[in-house]
């Protein structure tokens, strides 16, 4: 759990990012968490954003996926959203 001045700062490192992963129709797989967690791994910080033919809202769909990597779910903003998790290795 990270605090709110944490989420603040992480927030406005998130600001000059670009979306790396979309969700659309297929939804929330296997594969897409797989490659979030590697993600998440490499960046610590990623954006995410849910397509207009996603079965869930950004909200919904950060809350899954943070769920099922471990991560915290920083902000969510239209159909953006950005997750952390702090890399294991460092």
């Amino acid at each position: 759990m990270i605090t709110s001045k944490q989420r603040a700062y992480l927030r406005s490192l998130a600001m000059d990012c670009p979306a790396i992963m979309q969700i659309g129709k297929s939804g929330i797989t296997e594969n897409l968490l797989k490659t979030v967690y590697v993600a998440l791994e490499a960046r610590e910080l990623i954006k995410c954003r849910t397509l207009d033919n996603c079965e869930y809202s950004s909200k919904e769909a950060a809350n899954l996926i943070a769920e099922a990597v471990g991560a915290d779910v920083v902000s969510v903003v239209g159909s953006r959203f950005v997750l952390y998790k702090q890399s294991s290795k460092e």
